[in-house]
C-alpha cells in the first residue's frame, strides 16, 4: 500500500536555501528503494520553513531509506541548519482520482 509522508523543516534564519539544496540534490537511490514522489517547497510567507511531500511504494519503504548511506550523508549536512522545528503527518493512501 502506498505510504505517504508530508512534513515541514525548520531552517535556521538565513539557510532555507542551503536546506533545499541539501534536499533537492539527485538521488537514484532513492526511488531504488521504493521512492515514487519526493517533493521539496517553500513559502516566502514563511521563510525559514522547508515543506516535503514523499510518497512510498510502502511504509518498510521509507524506513530502508533511512538506512541509505546517501540520506544518512544528507542528514547529517542538514542537521547543523536545521531549527529544531518539526512538522508533519504520515498516512497510507486509500486511492486517487488521477491514476488506477
Amino acid at each position: 500500500m502506498t505510504f505517504a509522508n508530508v512534513g515541514t523543516l525548520g531552517a535556521i534564519p538565513g539557510k532555507r536555501d542551503e536546506l533545499v539544496a541539501i534536499l533537492t540534490a539527485r538521488n537514484d537511490a532513492l526511488r531504488e528503494v521504493g521512492c515514487m514522489l519526493y517533493e521539496v517547497g517553500t513559502n516566502n510567507e514563511d521563510p525559514d520553513t522547508v515543506y516535503v511531500v514523499e510518497l512510498w511504494e510502502s511504509a518498510d519503504a521509507h524506513q530502508a531509506s533511512l538506512q541509505l548511506q546517501e540520506v544518512r550523508d544528507a542528514i547529517e549536512s542538514a542537521r547543523p541548519i536545521l531549527s529544531g522545528e518539526f512538522g508533519g503527518f504520515q498516512f497510507d493512501v486509500q486511492g486517487s482520482p488521477i491514476r488506477d
